[in-house]
């Protein structure tokens, strides 16, 4: 008899268009071979040259899908996605205290392009509330700036960020950045410090790409993958 395919859960949000959110989240779960389920924390309006518009799901709303899914399915790891404002988050945190599987926040902050997506009062309540129950955060490197208030402009930014990331609680960091022509990751947990390096492809099709290498990772994991190879696996698809 096969055996069914290990339960991922996203908690994020909705894209219409496809390329980011839970829409991406759920393809990925599916191409990796991961059953995937949801929990929707705010709708957009929002193609590949932006967000147009967001509506916030009402928390209770949000608690109501958390329950239902958790309670009926095996969840085999969790990733988290946009969540858009301070109640959200601690919705959220409330419900994970709960999780007994391996969880990814991937701290949708700050866009590829720069542009802010929460408040400070948000950004205070994903430090306090989310990222100790993290096994591991993923943010761009415009994100970890903003959670730790170092600049990354330089590999020696990169590591110290990293560090100071790895101090606010969660297991493993990986910060995504680009510098010159190359992207650099870098990973840090209680072993050490890593740097994964890789050409930058030129592209325009980078739409959701966070979204994408959170949600590859959290498939990994929910196989049985220990992180660093989950992590290895996920950069290179």
């Amino acid at each position: 008899m096969h055996d069914a395919a290990p339960v991922a859960l996203t908690i994020a949000g909705s894209d219409p268009s496809g390329g980011a959110g839970l829409q991406a989240d759920l393809k990925t779960f599916h191409t990796l071979g991961v059953y995937g389920s949801s929990v929707v924390t705010l709708l957009t309006a929002q193609n590949t040259q932006g967000v147009q518009d967001i509506q916030m799901v009402p928390a209770d709303f949000v608690r109501s899908q958390w329950t239902s899914v958790s309670s009926d399915l095996p969840l085999a790891a969790i990733k988290t996605g946009a969540l858009g404002n301070a109640e959200m988050i601690e919705t959220v945190a409330d419900c994970l205290d709960a999780a007994s599987c391996p969880v990814v926040i991937d701290p949708v902050m700050i866009s590829k392009h720069g542009h802010a997506i929460i408040d400070d009062d948000a950004v205070d309540k994903l430090i306090e509330r989310l990222l100790p129950l993290a096994n591991l955060v993923t943010p761009n490197s415009f994100e970890a700036e903003r959670l730790v208030d170092h600049k990354v402009r330089t590999k020696e930014d990169l590591l110290k960020v990293a560090a100071k990331l790895l101090a606010l609680g969660p297991s493993a960091v990986l910060v995504k950045a680009h510098l010159g022509d190359q992207s650099i990751d870098c990973v840090a947990d209680s072993s050490g410090v890593q740097l994964l390096r890789s050409p930058r492809l030129k592209s325009n099709r980078t739409h959701g790409s966070g979204c994408v290498l959170s949600a590859a990772i959290t498939a990994g994991l929910a196989k049985g993958d220990d992180l660093h190879h989950a992590i290895q696996t996920a950069r290179t698809f």
